[in-house]
């Protein structure tokens, strides 16, 4: 059973989530959708934790990667606001980190992923020292590039929240959350964006299903089979999988994502918590131009250069083409053409993006926890549901 509301003429979006709650888990999911400037689907369903609870309307997500949009959205704003500019170094703002050859390192290269600075395993010895802010952004200002910064592209998938973060704060003046909350969340009445949770918010928020990631050699038998078939697979496409493990975190032992800690702390490429409303209305800000309800956050011409696509090779990581926007990879869509959409997918399935062209913004959170470093197949298929409902009304 789903709550919420739908406009009829994008039913295949309610059909699409109610197919992807699973019936056999303690799961749940959210998805919402604007068009033209308009919220026609905002609906959530299922379980949001292990007690049973049922997913609420003011229910937050774990969503990994999918955090990535928003910080990117973030430096857009704060550039639209002329404190720097997409061609400036990192370390003109951030001294220290221009450590190790870094010093030429410039806004757009970190934001298309270009800065080859993906490898965290060889940053952090154990999983519990990203809960420390401070501790970590000392650690990226003093990484050594795996490749020289803007030769190649590989997905910074968790080290882009601190080189990215950290430069929010140095660009403001300001802690990451107070960023978050004076240019997004307040300007647009957002009713779930956390980017480390406050603790008197911690009730809202949905539990991973399964949220111990655990080192190989502890996991159950089947798990490290299933592990080792999709290197495989993996391998076999041409994925390499030292840069693949190097970029994602090889656990040295089990890291509880659903601990109170965890959840409160500052991960900004991994453990941003959102509703789908909050993501959709702030992918809606860039679907319309900048200006959503009378609230402008970005002027035209910024919005022209964000969404330009910066590379069509493929990703050193991932090892397919993201076609890297600024801080953005394209909509995959299953099959449906959709050249001008991007926005940012995350492990686990959740995601949101923008169609400009169609004047779409889509999101979609959930808390089965399962898919790779750029979701899994739930999200696009979502993607394709409001892709067709959009044009069929053409």
């Amino acid at each position: 059973m789903l709550d919420g509301h739908v406009n009829p003429n994008y039913a295949s979006v309610a059909s699409a989530l109610t197919s992807q709650i699973p019936k056999y888990q303690q799961a749940g999911s959210a998805v919402c959708v604007y068009h033209k400037g308009r919220c026609v689907v905002d609906l959530w369903g299922g379980i949001k934790d292990a007690k049973g609870e049922p997913w609420q309307q003011d229910t937050t997500a774990p969503s990994f990667s999918t955090t990535n949009g928003v910080l990117s959205t973030l430096v857009h704003i704060l550039i639209d606001q002329g404190l720097a500019d997409y061609e400036d170094t990192i370390a003109q703002y951030w001294p220290e980190f221009g450590a190790r050859g870094k010093d030429r390192i410039s806004i757009r290269q970190a934001l298309a992923h270009q800065a080859g600075l993906y490898d965290i395993s060889s940053l952090v010895k154990q999983p519990a020292e990203m809960l420390d802010w401070n501790h970590m952004l000392n650690l990226i200002a003093d990484a050594q590039p795996a490749h020289e910064p803007g030769r190649e592209q590989g997905y910074h998938a968790i080290t882009f929240g601190w080189i990215i973060g950290g430069l929010i704060e140095r660009l403001a003046g300001k802690s990451l959350q107070a960023v978050l909350q004076e240019e997004l969340v307040d300007p647009l009445g957002l009713d779930g964006m956390y980017i480390g949770m406050p603790h008197n918010e911690m009730y809202r928020r949905a539990e991973l299903v399964n949220g111990v990631s655990k080192p190989p050699r502890e996991r159950e038998g089947w798990q490290r089979a299933a592990q080792d078939m999709a290197e495989s697979a993996l391998a076999v496409v041409g994925v390499r999988m030292d840069r693949f493990r190097s970029a994602l975190l090889p656990y040295t032992e089990p890291f509880d994502w659903n601990d109170e800690a965890t959840v409160q702390a500052k991960i900004p490429g991994a453990n941003g918590q959102f509703t789908a409303r909050s993501l959709a209305k702030m992918y809606a800000v860039l679907a319309e131009g900048g200006e959503l309800e009378g609230v402008r956050l970005l002027r035209s011409s910024t919005l022209a250069k964000l969404s330009e696509i910066q590379s069509t090779g493929r990703d050193l990581v991932l090892n397919i083409p993201m076609h890297w926007r600024l801080g953005y990879h394209r909509a995959f869509s299953l099959g449906v053409a959709a050249s001008n959409a991007f926005g940012h997918y995350g492990l686990g399935g959740s995601g949101a993006f923008c169609d400009p062209s169609r004047r779409l913004a889509v999101a979609l959170t959930l808390n089965s926890g399962s898919g790779t470093p750029s979701g899994d197949s739930r999200m696009p298929r979502m993607t394709r549901a409001a892709l067709r409902a959009v044009d069929q009304l053409r």
